[in-house]
């Protein structure tokens, strides 16, 4: 039998288009192939007439045609399909690509995207669009593709304000995996100096009066302000950070399942392989044979 291979993700360069700030690509084929891979850029993908898996960072679902996500900027990710929904016509995946700089520069001068701000901040984690909102996005993408450039870009900053409201979104990877989400300015010093903490020290015991006295809060004011800015508590937190670094190790490494535990903090396997199937719906063996050949 030939032995399995690790999945390590391939860096992609994306080639933006003459004369454009964008790209906008057509992908038609006769399978979606596994290419694990990241970049830069941030990236839409319209996924039709095609049924198989969705990888994004430590996430693993199954998708369906319509199926729309939004992966960040060095989120590793890849579908990899199973079968088409006509057996007739090829795989295709309408796919934007964009820069956050450049992006950046359009929120950041118009007060009327600060949700769309939001919105690219949570894609460092991957974000699947609903399906009350994914089938009006599909139709306004689809229109893109023969749009000339200026009417592409005018329907991008739509589509992404479509998206932008879409309360339905679910997040895909856990938050170790990519930088912590902004948060107000009143609070950012704060939070930043307790997240960049807590990613120095996640393998070890975590006390929330340790990490208030280091942030120069209250107990109190900790659990809200990290609350405020994560949406989970620190116990929660850390467990979500700990079981995504193992699933990036057991994705890209040949090391037991043992060692990985106990590298990302976990001194008991048992508690290991509990935490990590009650979070993930799969062991951490059959985690890792998704990434295999």
């Amino acid at each position: 039998m030939r032995a399995a291979k690790r999945r390590k993700a391939q860096f992609e360069k994306i080639a933006t288009p003459e004369g454009g700030s964008w790209r906008l690509f057509d992908r038609r084929l006769e399978a979606l192939p596994f290419e694990w891979h990241y970049h830069p850029e941030f990236e839409l993908t319209l996924t039709l007439n095609s049924r198989g898996r969705r990888y994004v960072g430590d996430h693993i679902a199954s998708y369906d045609d319509g199926d729309l996500v939004l992966v960040g900027s060095n989120l590793p990710h890849t579908w990899h399909s199973h079968e088409r929904v006509d057996e007739h016509a090829p795989h295709r995946a309408l796919v934007l690509w964009f820069s956050g700089e450049w992006l950046g520069r359009l929120t950041g001068a118009c007060i009327e995207l600060a949700a769309v701000e939001k919105l690219l901040a949570q894609a460092a984690r991957g974000v699947a669009f609903s399906p009350r909102v994914a089938p009006a996005a599909r139709a306004r993408i689809e229109a893109m593709v023969e749009a000339p450039p200026a009417a592409r870009l005018v329907g991008l900053i739509e589509l992404l304000t479509l998206l932008a409201g879409d309360g339905g979104r679910v997040l895909l990877a856990a938050p170790g995996l990519a930088p912590p989400a902004p948060v107000e300015p009143q609070g950012r010093g704060r939070i930043e100096r307790i997240l960049a903490d807590i990613h120095a020290g996640y393998r070890d015991v975590m006390r929330v009066p340790d990490l208030a006295a280091r942030a120069a809060v209250s107990t109190s004011s900790f659990h809200r302000l990290f609350k405020r800015a994560t949406g989970m508590t620190l116990t929660d937190y850390v467990t979500r950070l700990r079981i995504g670094q193992a699933c990036a190790l057991l994705a890209s490494s040949d090391h037991p399942v043992a060692w990985i535990a106990d590298a990302v903090g976990y001194r008991s396997l048992a508690n290991f392989n509990r935490q990590f199937l009650a979070r993930k719906g799969v062991t951490p063996r059959a985690f890792r044979r998704e990434f295999r050949v």
